[in-house]
Order: structure tokens, then sequence, then C-alpha cells
């Protein structure tokens, strides 16, 4: 049977900063989710799997045979299809093949069922193409798709997959999960989509601790999560009382003794015992207390290891929190107004033709559209960058913008100079208070974005964006759950769920959207 083994596995990333310490792991032939905190090497663990990283020590083991998603896809000029499948050689040995040219050894070795197969894989993910389809004539969504269906072409006995619904829209995103309620073989999916990991048969969980399987979906292990943590915490909080409570009896016991060597010693200054049972006194007293000292020690010891354990069972993270200040948005405020606009790049070619769209005070405005269909356009359009063919464009002057690239930072910058550089009112105390509920405390604040991963970017550009003494009227999201972990997630959606502004979201994440309590959709179409 196909199968991943880790064994006794460590691995550290190029600061010494060790991501896996003896870590032991096993995946069957199974649908398997694989979650955790940014940072914790959920990425780092499918490419050691797939070889592109070696352990540095310990070993990977894969019986059967393994198909990696490339999570970005980057088309060179010229590149098709065939190029991502990898299969232009053989597309060009069945075009000789077809104009006769091929010799009889390479007619042998042509694969008359591969354009078939081909087609087919990219049916599967709800994707139109053939081998001579060019890369850079599709979305990134289509991209993302076609990719997809490059894994799955060879069958293999493993897909390792790497966020594959990011970037994908709505009808994209059903396919991948048709694909993965449809999947038989093995499959580990590192994913925060909570609607596709509903389709898994097992939840791993990476955290600093190291690796915990659940079986069943997100659903239940969600549920157990929830009943572990509790336990967890109530175990630790006994620990806590134990070794507090300890402290205060060895406490106490030292008092008793240090009055009753006091007593002794005002007893022998009276002068009426002899000196040898004074001596034998001291002797006894001292080997009283020094019994009595180590059998303190011992009892400390006791409860520190038992609270040190209980402590193990939970792990201590900082907390993700968005407390977001009043807006003063009033309910009668027009914020956006789209009129009549049609829009595009090429003349005569509109991408968006004859939109129109109020929002008033405080709406939550969700934009819906397949890949493709202008949802990027008209954002440039609410932002400036794009000036319409057509119509009217008016957008409140208060509003900020976070698109998926984090462009309003500066990447040559830290993340505390980038808060002062947009928020030039704020004091150093203010700023470094704001970062800190994002999670950048002390000198993480002082970390140049240039460096931070695609996770860490997105927490700092809602640091910025989010975090001001005096937030937007209106607040545009474009994608913003793409590259944060669950936990991160969900403490962004409490956080909009108290933002008093408008909302403007671009986001194929129907949880997210249902979470932060989107009231109306403008669709777009396209698909």
């Amino acid at each position: 049977m196909p199968s991943i083994t880790l064994s006794n596995l460590h691995y550290s990333i190029a600061d010494a900063h060790p991501l896996f310490t003896g870590l032991d792991l096993g995946f069957a032939a199974e649908r398997t989710g694989l979650i955790g905190r940014n940072g914790v090497g959920k990425t780092s663990l499918l490419r050691l799997i797939a070889g592109e990283i070696l352990p540095q020590a310990g070993s990977v083991a894969v019986t059967g045979t393994l198909a990696t998603l490339r999570q970005s896809v980057q088309p060179q000029p010229g590149e098709t299809i065939a190029d991502l499948f990898g299969v232009r050689d053989a597309m060009a040995l069945l075009a000789r093949a077809e104009a006769g040219t091929a010799s009889a050894d390479e007619l042998a070795e042509a694969d008359w069922t591969l354009e078939s197969r081909i087609e087919e894989a990219a049916a599967r993910v709800g994707l139109a193409a053939t081998a001579d389809t060019a890369l850079g004539q599709m979305s990134g969504g289509q991209r993302t798709r076609a990719a997809l269906a490059a894994a799955i072409l060879a069958a293999p006995d493993f897909l390792l997959l790497d966020e594959p619904t990011n970037n994908l829209d709505r009808e994209g995103r059903d396919a991948v999960r048709d694909l993965v309620r449809g999947w038989r073989g093995g499959m580990i999916v590192v994913s925060h989509d909570r609607e596709l990991l509903e389709e898994m048969d097992a939840i791993v969980e990476l955290t600093s601790l190291g690796a915990a399987r659940y079986g069943g979906n997100w659903s239940v292990y969600r549920a157990r999560k929830d009943a572990e943590l509790a336990l967890a915490d109530q175990g630790l909080a006994d620990a806590a009382r134990h070794a507090t409570q300890m402290g205060r009896e060895i406490q106490s016991a030292s008092e008793r003794q240090a009055r009753k060597d006091k007593g002794g010693r005002k007893k022998a200054a009276k002068g009426d015992m002899p000196r040898i049972l004074i001596g034998a006194l001291k002797r006894r007293a001292e080997e009283s207390a020094g019994a009595g000292a180590r059998l303190a020690e011992r009892k400390r010891d006791e409860a520190d290891e038992t609270l040190a354990a209980a402590r193990a069972k939970v792990e201590v993270l900082q907390p993700l929190t968005v407390e977001i200040a009043p807006s003063g948005l009033a309910a009668n405020r027009v914020v956006v107004e789209v009129e009549h606009v049609s829009a595009g790049y090429v003349p005569g070619v509109p991408v968006i033709d004859g939109l129109s769209f109020v929002m008033t005070g405080p709406e939550r405005v969700a934009i819906m559209g397949a890949n493709g269909s202008g949802k990027s356009t008209l954002l440039s359009l609410l932002t400036g960058l794009l000036a319409p063919w057509t119509g009217r464009v008016k957008v409140v002057t208060e509003h900020a913008m976070l698109d998926q690239s984090v462009s309003l930072l500066d990447p040559t910058l830290s993340i505390r100079d980038n808060f002062r550089r947009r928020h030039p009112e704020t004091g150093e105390n203010e700023c470094r208070a704001a970062l800190a509920r994002f999670r950048f405390r002390a000198d993480a604040a002082l970390q140049i974005v240039g460096t931070l991963s695609g996770g860490q970017t997105l927490r700092a550009g809602l640091a910025c964006t989010l975090g001001a003494p005096k937030p937007p009227l209106l607040l545009i999201l474009d994608e913003p759950t793409n590259h944060l972990d669950i936990d991160s997630l969900e403490a962004v959606e409490a956080g909009l769920r108290g933002y008093d502004g408008a909302l403007l979201v671009v986001s194929h994440d129907a949880a997210f959207l249902d979470a932060i309590g989107v009231g109306r959709w403008v669709d777009l179409g396209g698909g």
C-alpha cells in the first residue's frame, strides 16, 4: 500500500531556527489536511516529502509515486500547457507521427492517449484547455487549475497540494473540492480553506510542540481540539494551583522551623543548660532543618515538573487580536458610487461595461465573479489607478485598500517605519502597541518588510491598515484570506465584525464572507 513515513526527522531553516526536532509522522493512502500557524513548517514538510530539500537528520520513506502542485506558475514567453505538464517532447513526437515523419522506434514510444488525458485532467479541475494553450493568455486562477491538472495527469499515489484554492474563483474552488472529494489515492493538502478541509479523512496539526493527527474532517477536528484545549487548560490551572499551594506550605514550614530555632537559642542563652546538651540540641536542629529543606526542595521540584508537563500540553502562542477603533461613519453617507462605468485596457474591448452600484453607510459588500471577470479592474477604478472610459466613479476620501501583494507597504522599510509613514500622527508607544496586537512585538516590529513571508507580510499590512488610531470610513480588501493561517483568519474575522465602517471585499472564501457579515453581493459574472 502507498505510504509516507517520517522517522526522527530534524530540519532547521537558514537562520538555524529548528522547525522539526525528532518528528515521527506517517501518512496513509487517504486525504489528509495539514494545518498550523504561519511559519510552523507546513510547506517545508511538503518539500521534505517531495525530496526538494533534505533533512539534517532522520529519514523520509515514500512507497508509491508523488506529484506536487506548483503553487505559483509564472509563465515564460511561448510556454504552453504542454510545457507545464512536461510533455512538450511527447507532443512533438505525436505531431511527427501524424505528419508521417516519425521513425519506427519513435512510433513504438508514442503515447496516443496523451492529448485526451491532458484534456480529461484539465476538465477534472473545471478548465477547458488543450496541450497547445498558451499559459500567458490564462489568468492566475486558470494557471493554478492547470498546475493542478498537471499534478493529477500521471494518476500518482500521493498528491501534495499547497494552498490549492488560493487565487481561485468560486467555480475553481468548487472544481478543486470536487476533485478532492472524488480522489481515491493519498493526498496531503496544506490549506486554510475550511470548506476544502471538510472533505478530508484526517487532519494533521503542526505546532511548535510537534505534530498531532485527528481522524475525520475539519468539523470533527475542531470539536476534538476544543475539548483537548479545555482539558489541557484545566490541567494547567490545577498544576499552577498545586505549585502555589506547595510554595505556601514550604514557606509556612520554614517559618515554623525559624520560630523553633529562635526558641532554642533563647533557652540556650539563659545559661541553665549543660554545654553538651546545648550542642546535641543544636546538631539535632541542624539535621532536622536540613532534612526539612531537602524534603521541601524535592516537593518544589515535583510541583515544578508537574506544572511544566501541564504547560507542554498547551502551546504557548502570542494571540492575534484585532481591535479596531470607531470610524465615525454616518449611516446615510455614500462611500462608493459607480455610475454606468465602462473600462478596460485594450480600446474597444471593455473588461467592465455599464456597471452601476452604490454603497451607503456601514454596508458590507462582496465583489463576486469568475477569474478574469474584472474584479481587479474594478479595484483599480475605485483606487484611482485606472480611469473609466465612460461613466463616473466616486469614492469617499477616507478609505484604505489592502491588495493581494500588500503594495501599501514599502518593502525596504521596517514594519514600524511603514506604520509611522502611513500614520505620522502616532507616537512611538502608540505605534508599538498597535503592532503588538498583530504579534509584531519588540524587535519583531523592526523586521524589514521585504524579508517577511507571505503570511507575515499580509499580517503587517493588516496592522498598518486596521491598527490606525482612526480607521478609514471604507476598507477595501482584495482576497485578504490568502496566506493567513486559520487561527489568524478567525481573529481577523472577529476584528472585522467589530469594525463599524464600510467593507468592500473581493473574496471567494464563502466561510469568510459569512463570518464578517457580508449582506450584499455585486456579481461581475464571467462564469
